[in-house]
């Protein structure tokens, strides 16, 4: 047995014993509950990246299979919830869900339905005309402007499809939407077992982490992300700025990022990020010299920060500033990862990224490293580089993984909590 598979082991029997209070009052899917001939609607994050048709890195799917394989051997009929990007109560040709019902046919050796409809008198009559044991997929949800107003009359029409509903969503709980919140008020309603997972390995791993703990973060907007910077700030003994969010940083320095993606009209908040850093005696690493080029497609050129021009994109982290990581990841214990630390999905900028991945991989395998990554790029970025099974967890979330990391309550999770 490897290092990995030792400390998932270790992990998910602290998990099986270590329940929080608040995650005590979530209802669960009992093993023994007999779901045959029932009709489940299963609410999945199914935002996955498609180009042109084809599914680019489909980790979302992956993570659901389990639970949709388990409803298949209770013999249960499957209805699928799911979403893709952001179309604003309007049908959007490109989003639609038919490409992940081949995608799914494929990985369960089934046939899966897709229906150009996620509401309505056809998906109900529909839906009870399902085999046991067999799946039909719904168009996007987001086709309709309702589900981002939590609407009470679309949850109750969503209710309808269904007998009993599953969250396995994680990665969009943070969302006050009616096919996550709303719908379980009328509907007998459960969380499902890789969302619990997903939720517990967080708090496992940010209220009982092993020190000195390390936190990776990137991205563009600090402002969306200055909340759990600050919380982590004060449970952290390190945190690493990468990617894009590094630029305002460096501006604030006093250096010129040429034309880098940065946000504006947030001194106060940088000055309050670094201030606290200090407070807290948490040990904010920056970047001391960067990958900087005219454009995507030039070479990139290794630069101190005071060599950046007026023409220069910063688009990966240098090498100083990588071997300050890597020193780092070598002296932490527990590590959270969210943000890619560069442009990694051109080649000529994922030197940084890969060698954050390979180096994470490498120390949660050899040095009893207990290593969690949370958000589609990060995931994509490890999977690009073939280091998933080189990370004690993976989390596809996104927002809800910083929201909850942070403390906040998620709505989604809040939904399923036991009236008392």
């Amino acid at each position: 047995m490897n290092g990995v598979l030792l400390v998932e082991c270790a992990t998910w029997l602290i998990i099986s014993v270590r329940f929080n209070s608040a995650m005590n009052k979530i209802r669960r899917l009992d093993n023994n509950l007999n779901i045959e001939g029932k009709r489940v609607l299963l609410r999945v994050d199914f935002n996955v990246p498609i180009n042109d048709g084809a599914i680019t890195e489909d980790s979302r799917i992956e993570k659901v299979l389990p639970t949709i394989k388990f409803l298949i051997n209770k013999k249960a009929k499957i209805i699928i919830i799911a979403h893709l990007g952001r179309p604003k109560g309007k049908i959007v040709p490109e989003l639609t869900l038919k490409p992940i019902a081949k995608k799914l046919s494929n990985y369960l050796n089934q046939d899966v339905v897709f229906l150009n409809e996620s509401i309505g008198s056809l998906v109900i009559q529909n839906s009870k005309k399902i085999p046991n044991g067999k799946i039909m997929l719904l168009e996007n949800i987001r086709f309709h402007k309702e589900e981002e107003l939590n609407s009470v009359s679309f949850a109750k029409e969503l209710s309808k499809i269904g007998d009993i509903y599953i969250n396995e969503a994680f990665p969009c709980s943070h969302r006050a939407h009616a096919s996550v919140c709303e719908i379980t008020k009328h509907i007998n309603s459960f969380a499902g077992k890789q969302l619990l997972k997903e939720v517990n390995v967080i708090k496992l791993l940010t209220n009982n982490a092993k020190k000195p703990t390390t936190c990776i973060i990137g991205g563009s907007k600090i402002s969306t992300k200055s909340g759990i910077l600050v919380e982590l700030i004060k449970k952290m003994q390190n945190i690493v700025i990468a990617g894009a969010m590094a630029n305002i940083f460096i501006k604030h320095k006093g250096y010129n990022i040429g034309q880098s993606v940065f946000e504006k009209n947030q001194e106060n908040l940088i000055e309050n990020i670094i201030q606290e850093s200090k407070k807290n005696n948490c040990n904010l690493l920056l970047p001391e010299d960067v990958i900087a080029s005219k454009n995507h497609n030039s070479k990139g050129v290794l630069k101190s920060l005071d060599q950046i021009n007026d023409n220069d994109l910063i688009l990966d982290i240098g090498e100083k500033t990588l071997q300050n990581i890597i020193k780092v990841i070598d002296e932490s214990k527990t590590i959270l990862w969210n943000g890619p630390a560069g442009y990694f999905e051109i080649d000529e900028f994922s030197a940084g990224s890969r060698k954050i991945a390979n180096k994470i991989s490498e120390n949660t395998k050899t040095k009893s490293l207990v290593s969690i990554a949370g958000g589609g790029d990060t995931v994509a970025a490890i999977n690009k580089f073939k280091c998933s099974n080189g990370f004690t967890y993976l989390s596809t979330a996104g927002g809800a993984f910083l929201e909850l990391l942070e403390g906040k309550v998620l709505p989604g999770i809040k939904a399923l909590e036991v009236n008392e």
